[in-house]
């Protein structure tokens, strides 16, 4: 039998303890997250201004088709190799095949499809930009084995090299090409290239060789757990993107460029927050599935933090879009705070809602998960196609927000109360996070009635949000020990430098 300090059954390497592990990788992915979100930020600043609304609009087209792809390739395999149980050098031939072959259907289908898919946005033009952008579904299906490879051993310091490599030589590309007057195709010709770069990194890194193989043993058994997974991913990107292809069809790529700058705002508190937590706790929680009880306590003191630290943010940032949007992109850029102030909302439902999708995935619950996001998106369509007709980009905003507060939050509340987590205890590990939020929104909201200028304002809103933040986080301090393992007790700490000394002598 296998001890939890050593490999798989195959032998192996001593392995660090899950919780040590997991609090490595997440300082990792966090360092990782927190520079490559500033990095982009700033691009994007500089791209902005200097593309203006209607080419960002034109890339914006592109980037949608991009994501929809990306959301069914692979099939959801990869994801496997992090919950199988041995190791997994023997299915990883077979879910590279599954990943390179669906990644080239894709990519061939999104390159016929181009020409019609501008069109119903609005841009005919953006069919080019369109295609280039689908070759990156070639080169993320490439790399998905090794990716999860790397996820599954907590080496997320690999994983930040090959991110920021794809982040930076990206922005310099685009940058470079936006001032020679390329427009949107700056922005595709910088993402393939980072795409590429950072593709040859993982490869390197993964330990296993990159190899293609199909084991038709393991290939029904991937497939069966992949398939539900792909078919909610495809239903989750609906959910994120449904609003930005009503916006582009209804209303157009200028006013598509200012929902996306928005979107694109409201998405820092979740790459920021959630993206981290989300590289190191799929690995986490399986490491656990032999103790349940450890399992769902290690849930909500996960959840606890994550939302003091996220959802008061959130709720700062949507008293404060119209003075973030004018200081950061400039007053040709205004208009995205309408949409802003309620994309911030749903961002707080984002962050909460994928740590409860990570852990149902865990369980094995992939179909119940596919079930909870059509009935999402059942409830969404409707009510986003009434917002944008309504009141333009800030009635898409409230429809989204709306939605996921009434309808996809309660959902995952209830899926997570059938797998065992009690309601309860989900309410108290939020509760801190509710009562911060609605201090600050309500603080935030009488800074920025006095009109002291953007940057006053915002300094001040952000300085007072970090103290409370940063108090309540001590006072649960504690409820880090998931990540980090436990801290060794003063007395303990002596004592074991004493038996040290001790043997030194000796």
């Amino acid at each position: 039998m296998t001890s939890p300090s050593t490999g798989p059954e195959t032998g192996g390497p001593p392995q660090p303890e899950p919780a040590a592990a997991a609090g490595r990788a997440l300082a990792w992915s966090l360092t990782n997250t927190v520079v490559a979100r500033v990095g982009t930020m700033a691009i994007g600043v500089v791209l902005a201004r200097i593309l203006g609304p209607a080419e960002f609009g034109t890339y914006a087209v592109a980037f949608v088709a991009l994501v929809a792809l990306l959301s069914f390739n692979e099939l959801g395999v990869s994801l496997a190799i992090v919950r199988w149980p041995d190791d997994p050098v023997a299915i990883a031939p077979t879910v590279t095949a599954v990943s390179v072959l669906t990644s080239l259907a894709l990519t061939g289908a999104a390159w016929g499809a181009a020409p019609w898919f501008a069109a119903a946005m609005g841009d005919p033009g953006a069919t080019g930009v369109v295609r280039l952008l689908s070759l990156c579904v070639l080169v993320n299906g490439v790399v998905a084995t090794p990716a999860a490879l790397l996820q599954r051993a907590f080496r997320q310091d690999q994983r930040m090299v090959a991110d920021q490599v794809n982040v930076w030589v990206g922005a310099g590309v685009s940058v470079a090409l936006a001032l020679a007057g390329c427009g949107a195709w700056s922005l595709a010709y910088g993402r393939l290239a980072g795409s590429l770069l950072s593709a040859v990194l993982l490869v390197r890194y993964a330990p296993l060789p990159l190899r293609l193989g199909l084991d038709r043993a393991h290939l029904p058994g991937l497939l069966a757990f992949g398939l539900p997974l792909a078919g909610a991913s495809v239903v989750i990107f609906v959910v994120g993107f449904v609003d930005q292809l009503l916006v582009g069809m209804v209303l157009g790529p200028v006013l598509l460029g200012y929902y996306v700058l928005a979107v694109n705002l409201s998405g820092w508190p979740v790459s920021m927050f959630s993206q981290p937590l989300r590289s190191v706790a799929p690995a986490l929680f399986s490491r656990l599935r032999h103790d349940p009880d450890r399992m769902r306590g290690d849930l909500q003191r996960l959840l606890r933090p994550l939302a003091v630290v996220s959802v008061p943010l959130c709720g700062l940032l949507a008293v404060t879009a119209e003075p973030v949007v004018r200081f950061v992109y400039g007053a040709q850029w205004a208009p995205a705070a309408e949409a802003l102030r309620w994309l911030a909302v749903l961002a707080a439902v984002r962050i909460l809602t994928e740590l409860a999708y990570d852990y149902l995935v865990v369980l094995g619950r992939s179909r119940a998960l596919l079930a909870m996001q059509c009935a999402w998106i059942a409830a969404l369509v409707p009510a986003v196609w009434v917002g944008v007709r309504l009141d333009g980009i800030g009635g898409a905003a409230l429809a989204l927000a709306a939605v996921g507060v009434l309808v996809g939050l309660p959902l995952h509340v209830r899926e997570l109360h059938r797998a065992g987590v009690a309601v309860t205890s989900l309410g108290r590990a939020v509760r801190p996070a509710l009562l911060l939020a609605a201090g600050v929104a309500a603080a935030g909201a009488l800074v920025v009635g006095i009109g002291a200028g953007d940057l006053v304002t915002l300094a001040g809103c952000g300085t007072g949000a970090v103290v409370a933040v940063g108090a309540v986080l001590w006072r649960h301090r504690g409820d880090l020990d998931v990540v980090r393992g436990p801290r060794t007790p003063r007395g303990h700490r002596a004592a074991r430098s004493h038996r040290l000394t001790t043997v030194g002598r000796g």
